[in-house]
């Protein structure tokens, strides 16, 4: 193994980029008795603190009887959860009936946005702002409805200002192209190769750099004659795979065989070669090759299906490939979830635009202040829900906070946590309502922003996104290129840049399902301690981009790990979900009971933020008839 980062390089750095004179507002940030939680590093997402009590109550049966407690405080509504969802539910609440209603947000962690988190880092006097979670707002012209663009009208959002704002040609005016890493362990060596034949989604870059030849590109592949023989084949000659099937029995044969098996057997890529997609559709699903629908790959267009003569399927969602995927801010939808909590709660920052949101100060002791209508708390996981029994009565909530157990009653009550959590803190819930909020087994993952000193290494190898089919971190790129309301993305390789690297913990290609994989793979993402997560960052960089000069001893100023045990929300996978007749079930597990509503990503079984938006409206609506 290679260098490994001393713990007290990081304390050195951080104080050295103290010393070294920030502005006013970084030296404010870098305080360290300040609670600004987007400026720790180490490991964060579901940090240590914020899912113990949840486990209690899930994994345990632990129980929270509050009915003896007395009522502590009232509300208008209480929403439990401070992600994009919960945040749009206070906001669309509140446009119902009044700035004067009285609504009590609660998160379990002790910053606001869910997985929309915002990671900020110091490096030689320079801020970085990268993204812990969600990343960007996805093809706005083909998802967004009306309620979504509204919302974010309200908020400033403007998308075509991301038009100037993402530089689609900066790192291709360096030359640089998409890559392919093979590890040792899995290909017998080592070796970075410049070019990659599998793109897929919308394309964020505009580049006049000529793609490498194919024959070139895959000839550098550390496999067997015969396997790169096959991926050449594959790539330059697509054919139709499924000849002599009809259009109907293609489509019905893609939703039962993976998308592994569909390269392996009936592209006929053998063993060896289809090892080169393992990690393909990691990044973009989540999921690998093996648990995903050879369907749902071809309606994300990877490779393989252009000779099947289906086209789109008249898939309406088929534009959303056409849309350039730039619609990102320098820390992701973590802006999103700050405009909403700025709005909703103006003390805590100034500005009202999407362009000073960025560099704001957010003052997080504004967030719940005695006498505010609206209140945000963190650190509080709700451990029980209950309809009064009176008929259109109130709500009574209890959450644990620092060790105690609080109550507090609401006219209404959204949930916007996690589906899977819901029927162990209502029991009053049918059972067929919490057997459907079950089913939302969410994927975990993994996902790392690294600041280094600069990114000479990358432009000394010719790449700015590495893919790797059987590493560790299955993908390592540069930072999105945005310059948004005074943040100047760095454009200079000598400049410190982030580097975001993912971890999808799986055990893929054992015959294993996509839920056994999930829970096995939360199991190895919350077993694994940081020190583990930074050896493997330190030591797959050196191997990487070494060759190009890169040394993490020296070029690593700070790591933050994004875990995410309950990551994207469940989708229906036509591998392992029978085909439903009637309601689906993520519409039984999202049925108001009483004064109780729901609403998050998990309630339309879609990860996007768009879908979190869209749920948050219908929950809010549904309390009116309530």
């Amino acid at each position: 193994m290679s260098n490994t980062i001393n713990r007290r390089d990081f304390l050195g750095g951080t104080a050295l980029a103290i010393a070294a004179g920030l502005t006013p507002l970084a030296q404010l940030r870098a305080e360290p008795d300040r609670d600004y939680p987007p400026s720790l590093t180490g490991l964060r997402g579901s940090h240590p603190g914020s899912f113990e009590i949840a486990h209690e109550v899930g994994r345990e049966g632990k129980s929270f009887d509050i009915s003896r407690l007395a009522v502590e405080q009232s509300f208008d509504l209480v929403v439990v959860g401070g992600g994009i969802s919960g945040l749009a539910a206070a906001w669309f609440f509140r446009e119902q009936h009044g700035v004067a209603t009285r609504i009590l947000i609660l998160e379990n962690h002790d910053d606001f946005g869910g997985h929309a988190k915002r990671n900020e880092f110091q490096v030689d006097g320079r801020l970085l702002l990268g993204y812990g979670g969600t990343e960007s707002l996805q093809s706005p012209k083909t998802f967004f409805s009306k309620t979504v663009n509204r919302l974010l009208h309200s908020l400033g959002v403007d998308t075509r200002r991301f038009d100037t704002a993402f530089d689609r040609k900066l790192y291709g005016s360096f030359g640089l192209r998409h890559g392919v890493y093979f590890d040792r362990e899995t290909f017998g060596v080592d070796r970075l190769v410049v070019g990659n034949p599998v793109v897929t989604g919308g394309d964020s870059f505009a580049s006049d750099t000529k793609p490498r030849p194919i024959e070139t590109v895959v000839a550098e592949f550390p496999l067997s004659d015969d396997a790169k023989a096959r991926l050449v084949k594959f790539f330059k000659h697509p054919r139709d795979y499924l000849a002599g099937k009809s259009k109907e029995e293609k489509v019905a044969y893609l939703k039962t065989i993976s998308y592994r098996d569909f390269l392996r057997k009936d592209a006929e890529l053998g063993d060896e070669a289809v090892k080169f997609f393992d990690g393909s559709s990691l990044g973009l699903m989540a999921m690998g090759p093996d648990i995903v629908p050879a369907l749902d790959a071809m309606n994300s267009q990877y490779p393989g299906f252009t000779g099947l003569g289906l086209g789109d399927l008249g898939d309406p969602e088929a534009a959303a490939f056409d849309e350039p995927y730039i619609y990102h801010f320098p820390d992701g939808n973590a802006s999103i979830a700050r405009l909403l909590v700025r709005d909703l709660i103006p003390t805590v920052a100034p500005g009202h635009t999407m362009e000073d949101v960025v560099l704001a100060d957010f003052d997080y002791s504004r967030l719940d202040v005695e006498g505010a209508p609206i209140r945000l708390r963190l650190n509080s996981t709700a451990v029980a829900v209950a309809n009064a029994h009176s008929r259109g009565g109130p709500v009574d909530i209890g959450y644990m906070r620092s060790g105690t157990l609080h109550r507090v009653q609401a006219k209404k009550c959204v949930l916007a946590g996690y589906n899977m959590m819901i029927p162990h803190i209502m029991s009053e819930l049918p059972e067929a309502q919490k057997q459907a909020l079950a089913l939302s087994v969410k994927m975990p993952l993994v996902y790392v922003n690294v600041a280094v000193r600069n990114w000479h290494a990358f432009v000394n190898l010719g790449v700015d996104d590495i893919y790797s089919p059987t590493a560790y971190y299955s993908n390592t790129k540069l930072d999105y290129p945005v310059s948004l309301g005074g943040y100047r993305n760095p454009r200079d390789p000598g400049e410190p840049m982030l580097l975001h690297m993912e971890h999808i913990p799986l055990t893929p290609n054992q015959g294993l399902s996509n839920v056994e994989q999930f829970r096995l793979g939360r199991q190895l993402l919350l077993g694994t301690p940081f020190a583990e997560y930074e050896t493997r960052i330190a030591d797959q960089l050196d191997r990487m981009l070494g060759p190009g000069g890169f040394q993490s001893a020296r070029d690593i100023a700070a790591i933050t790990v994004n875990r995410w045990p309950h990551g994207y929300s469940y989708s229906a996978d036509s591998l392992f979900d029978p085909e439903t007749k009637g309601p689906e079930p993520y519409e039984i597990a999202r049925k108001r009971c009483g004064g109780v509503t729901i609403a998050n990503s998990d309630a339309g079984w879609n990860s996007y933020t768009h879908e979190a938006i869209d749920q948050a409206w219908r929950a809010v609506n549904e309390l009116k008839s309530s």
